[in-house]
């Protein structure tokens, strides 16, 4: 028996969602590609994640069963039909939502992965116009691409939550703009005025607060790394020693009076 068929014989219908512990629990598919930058099957590199910042160094999503090698083989799977054949991917990815499980289900697009070029993303949008039974949510930190392209036509069904610890966190109105942190414990959240989203991932857009807390994965050697900091805080720290330094460099070749 072929190895896709069921025991009827009949061809059993591979997804291209999927559904992760978390997101299981609370009856949510997702679409997943791998994170930040990974070598491809041709030996060459490609980043998935273009505005990620120090959240790269503290992602649960290039650790533990991510890395397996048949979780890695379907991600980067996904990517090179995204990335290479859009098309296709915008049509398969079109009649699967049309399919009765998905009706007035929630789609996380990127629990690891994020929205890697405009082309990309415009695709997405289609997608959801596309599938009006089904609704779409993400975290991002393409924060320049959002608000050029979806913030100002975005689809009625697609909810999405600004994520912090990127290059571009400062085009965050972090005052009125949603938007999440992650912080070291749930204590420290909610000690900052963050809203909880353990409780279900969904709160990350349907919460009545704009303000979106996440406790850090419980993974020892991140959670070492990130220590009493928010990711939003390590990247202002990357951040102004950035400008720093190039106002020392600036001052040296008297680019600067």
């Amino acid at each position: 028996m072929p190895e896709d068929a069921n025991a009827t014989g009949r061809t059993a219908r591979k997804w291209l969602l999927t559904q992760n512990s978390d997101l299981r629990r609370i009856g949510v598919f997702n679409w997943t590609l791998p994170a930040f930058v990974i070598e491809m099957p041709d030996g060459s590199h490609f980043n998935v994640c273009p505005q990620a910042g120090e959240c790269a160094k503290f992602c649960y999503a290039r650790v533990g069963t991510y890395r397996f090698k048949n979780v890695r083989a379907a991600h980067i799977r996904n990517l090179l039909l995204c990335r290479d054949t859009p098309g296709e991917f915008e049509r398969r990815m079109t009649d699967e939502l049309s399919h009765k499980r998905y009706s007035g289900k929630w789609i996380r697009l990127h629990d690891s992965g994020e929205f890697f070029s405009g082309e990309y993303l415009l695709t997405w949008i289609r997608i959801m116009r596309n599938s009006p039974g089904v609704r779409f949510y993400c975290y991002t930190k393409e924060i320049s691409l959002f608000k050029r392209l979806v913030v100002n036509d975005a689809p009625e069904n697609f909810l999405w939550c600004y994520s912090l610890g990127g290059k571009e966190d400062h085009l965050i109105d972090v005052a009125t703009e949603r938007h999440a942190d992650v912080f070291p414990d749930v204590e420290a959240l909610i000690a900052r005025g963050y809203t909880d989203q353990t409780e279900s991932d969904l709160l990350s857009v349907l919460s009545e607060s704009p303000r979106v807390g996440i406790p850090a994965n419980r993974i020892r050697h991140l959670l070492k790394m990130q220590g009493q900091k928010t990711f939003g805080e390590h990247q202002r720290e990357r951040d102004e020693k950035l400008r720093a330094k190039k106002m020392r460099a600036d001052q040296k070749f008297g680019l600067v009076r």
